[in-house]
């Protein structure tokens, strides 16, 4: 089959969970699973909810209301108050994040696909989305949802693995020494890209060269005829390629504008939303269209299609299927928003952000022409974890903005304002202590014509800008359209919507 993979794919039955944790069934016994969850907010009919302790909350509190969502069973390591006594529970004898972590490794055993794991200091989810993208018009393709890369994203993934896919796509991620390697070692994948080294979680490290150490983990997963696929235009290509071969790989491709990459950009003409490239992968010389626009974007496809070729794909239709590739929310999506006086358009670029990210996004907002009468904004929060260098990271971007021709800044957060204040006169717009703060300052001051990219780490949460200007768009059709007009009620939707919840 090819495709993306179908929702209702039975995963678990009641015996084979049971057999995976080592747990004992209470209640019905003969439920099968089309999910797994551990949110119970998100409970899909048929779901396994497993109650993971976090450091707010515990799971068990909420597994009567996963199971009245409709959940099949609920995994739990003692039986919680308050159940009715017919309650499908598979009740297991650890913590329950280890035997959610069982049930990943039994479902990683006994799927024959061929795995890719993804991990860099910038650029894992949009190139983890990129694999799935092509890959899943030549096979079954399984990938992880949204950024869940961590230590219980990755075993809640590999237990929601399907056995029958033909790739399986996973991003790893760390901000600590000693964090990639389990990852990796679970996912066990045939193929491991590092997409850059760049300063991320300066904050946890020394420098990029203890980065690139910590990312060189995902090479403990691999066996000795992995792929390992890296980046040889950054400057910790030596240094992983070195910790690759000590890992017992030979098998290292790298990508880039080097002589010497397998994957070499020839040629690239980049637009304002699109690339065409022209590259030659280990000896395959393509030209293709990339529907998303900016030079990263340019770069991370040669590793994608590089991991192609190592997966054994077809490198040629992954390359024409990049003409149809979308952006992920939070990561480039644009939508133009209608105002009583004319349209602006907004990029949403809210997810996360580091230097290296900032850089790139900002070079895409330069090649974007406002229309008449209006200017080209950046709406920056705070870029987290960048340590004692972190006001001067942020100063730092004073440059790109000036290459990319932004007319106005807004920005919020303490280091934002390091920057905020060393810009020219002109181009300083307002700061505020926090995104509450300036989200309604940026929709009272948006405009038709306008081009607005807002970006920062999720902590700053931009996200709840980028909510309220979406929320000013005079051609939605809403209950509380006209509130909006006449109140802040774009803002408190977005500050509901992404208020922390446990």
């Amino acid at each position: 089959m090819s495709g993306e993979m179908t929702d209702k794919t039975v995963l678990w039955t009641a015996e084979d969970a049971a057999a995976a944790t080592g747990g004992r069934l209470a209640g019905p016994s003969a439920w099968t699973a089309t999910g797994v969850t551990i949110d119970s907010r998100k409970v899909a009919p048929g779901d396994l909810f497993v109650a993971i302790r976090g450091p707010n909350f515990d799971g068990h509190a909420f597994v009567g209301a996963a199971l009245a969502a409709g959940a099949a069973a609920a995994l739990v390591d003692h039986l919680p108050d308050g159940l009715p006594a017919d309650a499908p529970l598979l009740i297991v004898p650890v913590d329950t994040l280890e035997a959610m972590a069982a049930l990943g490794k039994v479902a990683r055993a006994r799927c024959g696909a061929r795995f890719v794991g993804v991990t860099g200091s910038v650029g894992k989810t949009g190139t983890k989305e990129t694999l799935r993208h092509v890959l899943s018009a030549q096979g079954s393709t399984y990938a992880t949802e949204g950024s869940l890369n961590n230590h219980w994203g990755v075993p809640l993934s590999l237990a929601r693995l399907p056995a029958d896919c033909a790739y399986g796509v996973f991003e790893l991620g760390m901000n600590h020494a000693g964090e990639l390697g389990p990852l990796s070692r679970q996912v066990k994948p045939h193929v491991a890209i590092i997409t850059t080294v760049e300063a991320a979680h300066l904050e946890f490290f020394s420098g990029v060269e203890a980065i690139a150490d910590a990312k060189a983990e995902i090479f403990e997963g691999l066996d000795a005829d992995g792929v390992a696929v890296l980046n040889r235009d950054n400057g910790q290509y030596a240094r992983l390629a070195a910790a690759a071969r000590r890992h017992g790989l030979t098998d290292i491709w790298s990508f880039g504008a080097h002589e010497e990459a397998d994957a070499r950009l020839v040629d690239c003409s980049l637009h304002a939303t699109c690339s065409a490239v022209t590259a030659v992968i280990r000896g395959e010389r393509l030209q293709y269209c990339l529907s998303l626009p900016g030079k990263h974007w340019v770069m991370n496809s040669l590793a994608v299609l590089l991991a192609v070729k190592a997966l054994g794909a077809d490198v040629a239709a992954a390359a024409r299927s990049l003409s149809s590739l979308q952006p992920v929310k939070g990561r480039g999506t644009r939508k133009r928003i209608q105002l009583p006086q004319g349209a602006f358009t907004l990029i949403d670029e809210s997810y996360n952000a580091s230097p290296a990210a900032m850089t790139a996004t900002l070079e895409v907002l330069g090649k974007i022409d406002p229309g008449a009468g209006g200017r080209r904004i950046a709406v920056l929060g705070d870029m987290r974890e960048l340590g004692d260098r972190a006001d001067a990271l942020h100063i730092a971007l004073a440059e790109p903005l000036r290459a990319a021709q932004v007319d106005t800044v807004y920005a919020c957060g303490p280091h934002m304002k390091a920057l905020f204040d060393r810009l020219p006169a002109t181009m300083r717009g307002a700061w505020t202590e926090t995104s509450v703060e300036l989200a309604p300052i940026v929709t009272g001051t948006v405009k038709g014509g306008d081009v607005i990219m807002v970006k920062g780490s999720l902590g700053s949460r931009t996200g709840l800008i980028v909510d309220a200007l979406a929320a000013l768009d005079s051609g939605r059709e809403s209950e509380d359209k006209a509130a909006s007009r006449t109140t802040n009620q774009p803002l408190a939707a977005a500050q509901s919507a992404q208020a922390p919840r446990g």
